[in-house]
């Protein structure tokens, strides 16, 4: 007998965790603009990694990022969520999970922190709360986290959240400065690491 499939769509799961210092939820109407302001005061330092950085983004473009992600969300194809200081309410990043693959429950974390919150350990929280979510929530089999070879601070972000270097795939990949660049893959996978 063929079992019925699933459709993610009706998968119902929360839209925030909170970790010891952090609120990380899902995007609403209106969070373009705290995106926006961290992005601006970011930029050159996401600018070699991120292609929404290669330029100041308009308030608006900020705003329809905030809306197709929400969207995005509620039909469970990417899950992209806002990262918040929890006692004073900051807008501090982003994670979330992408290249879902339901069927196997494979996930990819992403990850990004505004210039003035580095340094703190918020990402490497953020990354161990998304990776909790992904295996408490989602059922996760395989979690991994895709960088640059030439991102030394993504990679530490990895390593620091205990997840394993898979391997490292040769210049396989367009970087933002036109060059070919490795890709480091981690990951966490269930029987192993969690």
């Amino acid at each position: 007998m063929k079992s019925d499939p699933f459709i993610p769509v009706l998968f119902d799961f929360p839209e925030f965790f909170e970790t010891e210092r952090l609120l990380v939820r899902a995007p609403q109407w209106g969070d373009g603009a705290v995106v926006n302001e961290a992005i601006r005061e970011s930029l050159e330092e996401l600018k070699p990694w991120m292609p929404f950085a290669q330029s100041i983004p308009a308030l608006e473009e900020s705003e329809i990022y905030a809306r197709d992600s929400r969207l995005k969300f509620l039909n469970r194809t990417m899950l992209n969520m806002l990262i918040f200081h929890k006692e004073e309410g900051t807008f501090l990043g982003c994670t979330g999970l992408h290249h879902i693959d339901w069927e196997t429950r494979c996930f990819e974390a992403g990850y990004w922190l505004r210039t003035t919150c580095t340094g703190k350990g918020y990402i490497t929280e953020a990354v161990n709360g998304i990776t909790r979510f992904a295996i408490e929530e989602l059922a996760a089999n395989r979690i991994e986290i895709r960088c640059s070879g030439r991102n030394a601070r993504s990679a530490a972000v990895a390593e620091r959240a205990g997840f394993l270097l898979d391997g490292i795939l040769r210049l396989n990949a367009l970087g933002l400065d036109g060059e070919l660049h490795d890709s480091k893959v981690y990951a966490k996978v269930r029987g192993a690491e969690f």
